[in-house]
């Protein structure tokens, strides 16, 4: 099953705009539907492809990369292997795993400058040291993040037309009323409790229960495990990674590495959490020190907290223990008796990320005062500061975004609250809905 994903337009952009100077190399976690769209891309997009994928190649595909210097009997034997003809400026070649290839990879340059032909990657895991320490890194890669579905992806791949109706209701920018909010949040929580992985999404269109469902997430989460610890067979990354919910429910201001670890942290340990980074199955958001429209130049390297890429994934982290088919039927109808805030904060995090921005958060204290405060997520508009606090339920108190609004009003822009409540405002904080959340994405620039 084929699944309408908005990378398609940045692949049609890479080839029209930079495909005849720059490979492209599509990253990402794994099972996010890479090695599936770019098959669609080049099947649509090229006269002819080969496809290569090195998690699965052959011992005769093998010896055909053990010498690309000769490019003209490089892409004679691959030609005679595959049975494919390949034809100059009308062709492509796509390297699937590239990072289990580094030699491969390293060629990219010269593959590049010869100009016969397109050349696509797609990588997991793809800074693992040990995958490229010998190697030059090519500088002929044009780049692309592709995330989970995101919230329209969601909706189209489940055929919910509701999503435009959407985009019109935050426009007229009033009350949507009680019923279609209730209904729409419910949907929204569908996505939450599905998530984004191709996988989970295609089995919940098939007509699977949400046990199948589960049990699904709980196979990637395994696997990314499984690669954990082909990098560190101690298992100390995966405990990084199964920490995360509990890190988020404690409300702490920071991820702590000595506290995931259940011990001090050492140098290996730091290296280790840049690996994670590098798999791209969580998020970092970082702690910025003075909020301005340069957010990136006063982040705290050491103050971050850590999100999952797919908040499928994670709701499945946070009931690992079972039972999970009531607990899904729970956090639809929103009866789940603990407090989500945080489930709803790895949602926003997805979004944002999604729509290709870097997350950053910030926490002060009053100087009368002990008290700390803290704003959720902080983006830019133009010249303009815009902080974003999330709730789960109860938006009666806000004290640290209107602390903020204060602190920083000559820098504001649009301050929002999001939550499951309906469209509304209080003085200048503006009340959303979570669903609303990619058209003020949308909005900023």
């Amino acid at each position: 099953m084929l699944f309408k994903r908005k990378v398609y337009q940045k692949l049609l952009e890479w080839k029209k705009n930079y495909g005849t100077s720059y490979a492209v190399l599509l990253e990402g976690a794994r099972r996010v539907g890479k090695s599936t769209i770019v098959d669609e891309f080049a099947r649509n997009e090229f006269k002819t492809y080969i496809s290569v994928d090195f998690s699965n190649i052959t011992s005769a595909m093998s010896d055909v990369f053990n010498d690309v210097a000769n490019l003209e009997m490089f892409f004679n034997r691959l030609q005679l292997i595959t049975g494919v003809t390949l034809y100059k400026g009308e062709s492509a070649i796509v390297f699937d795993e590239i990072q289990l290839a580094p030699k491969v990879r390293q060629a990219i340059k010269h593959l590049v400058a010869d100009g016969r032909y397109y050349y696509i990657e797609t990588g997991s895991l793809i800074s693992i040291k040990k995958n490229i320490k010998d190697i030059v890194i090519p500088s002929e890669e044009h780049r692309i993040q592709m995330y989970p579905m995101d919230y329209e992806e969601f909706m189209w791949a489940i055929g919910n037309n509701t999503y435009d109706v959407l985009r019109d209701l935050y426009r007229v920018n009033k009350a949507v009323g009680n019923d279609v909010n209730r209904k729409l949040m419910r949907d929204f929580r569908l996505y939450m409790a599905i998530g984004g992985m191709p996988q989970s999404v295609k089995a919940y269109v098939d007509g699977e229960n949400f046990e199948k469902i589960d049990n699904i997430k709980k196979e990637i989460i395994a696997l990314y495990k499984d690669d954990f610890r082909k990098i560190d067979n101690s298992g100390r990354i995966s405990k990084l990674f199964e920490a995360i919910p509990g890190a988020l429910s404690l409300n702490k201001k920071r991820f702590i590495l000595s506290s995931a670890l259940g011990k001090r942290t050492t140098r290996k340990d730091k290296e280790l959490f840049y690996e994670l980074l590098d798999s791209k199955t969580v998020l970092s958001s970082y702690n910025v020190t003075d909020p301005s429209l340069s957010l990136n130049l006063t982040r705290d390297i050491d103050s971050y907290k850590l999100y999952l890429t797919d908040t499928g994934l994670f709701t499945t982290l946070i009931f690992n223990s079972g039972g999970n088919r009531n607990i899904y039927n729970q956090l639809l109808s929103d009866k789940l008796d603990i407090n989500l805030g945080y489930l709803y904060e790895n949602a926003v995090a997805q979004m944002i990320a999604s729509s290709d921005r870097e997350l950053f958060y910030y926490t002060w204290s009053k100087e009368d005062g002990p008290r700390k405060y803290e704003v959720d997520f902080l983006l830019t508009d133009k010249k303009k500061i815009v902080p974003i606090e999330v709730k789960s339920s109860s938006t009666r108190y806000h004290s640290s975004i209107t602390e903020f609004s204060k602190k920083y009003s000559s820098k504001l822009g649009n301050a929002y609250l999001l939550s499951q409540n309906d469209v509304s405002s209080k003085e200048n904080l503006l009340l959303k809905p979570i669903y609303m959340l990619p058209f003020i994405l949308d909005e900023l620039n």
